[in-house]
């Protein structure tokens, strides 16, 4: 099955409790879509992840402070989320190629947040480099690269391969990483220091992203992941 993502973005005047609300409305719309339905050959899956609270005001990641939720399906009946394109916020609907470097093995309920924190990252091709050197420094070089020196548990690699907005939003990537706890992420002495010393991996990574990673556009969120569907 192929996968999606989509996009929705928080208003001004929304609050992250009523931002929550509304997406979780969204997300039980397609559940009611999904089932009951015609018999396929494989299950459908469901998850988002979303901005539940604020990002800490001092952090080495450079976080936004808008509300963003991106909501990720898996189905043979690829219209279940085309009501989304009218749904305020919407910034698009991304067909990816998933890849699990490393992954959880899920053991609480479907619905309920998974356990730690998340890094969610969107971000755009370096112009100066073909897709090819940058599909090549991103899987082979950084990928590795960020197994050996981030604590992280779940890495969610998605190569963005077709969007569907008006006008059209450009991303190339979009990443989840997933951490046991708030201080693995926010501080850069443990989120940096898996394997090495952290100032060092710190200005590792930093020529690594800028490498094939179009530096200025980047954006990155705190987030919370529920797999409603799994």
């Amino acid at each position: 099955m192929t996968k999606h993502i989509s996009i929705i973005r928080g208003r001004q005047d929304e609050t992250y409790e009523s931002f929550h609300a509304r997406i979780r409305e969204i997300i039980d719309k397609i559940k009611v879509s999904l089932s009951p339905g015609p018999p396929v050959s494989q299950s459908p899956y469901l998850h988002y992840t979303i901005t539940l609270q604020p990002p800490p005001k001092r952090s080495v990641i450079p976080f936004r402070k808008d509300k963003i939720a991106l909501i990720s399906m898996k189905t043979e009946d690829n219209s279940v989320m085309d009501f989304l394109t009218g749904e305020s916020g919407f910034s698009g609907t991304f067909t990816v190629e998933e890849a699990l470097p490393i992954a959880y093995t899920k053991d609480w309920p479907d619905g309920e947040t998974t356990p730690g924190v998340c890094l969610l990252t969107l971000f755009r091709r370096k112009k100066n480099i073909d897709h090819e050197t940058f599909i090549d420094r991103w899987h082979n070089g950084h990928t590795p690269l960020t197994l050996k020196i981030h604590p992280i548990y779940h890495y969610n690699r998605n190569e963005v391969k077709n969007v569907t907005a008006d006008p059209p939003v450009l991303y190339n990537g979009i990443v989840e990483e997933h951490c046991l706890t708030e201080s693995e992420l926010f501080n850069p002495f443990k989120f940096f220091a898996k394997s090495g010393f952290a100032p060092i991996n710190m200005i590792k990574t930093y020529f690594d992203v800028n490498s094939f990673i179009d530096y200025k556009s980047i954006e990155t969120y705190l987030v919370k992941e529920f797999v409603m569907i799994s």
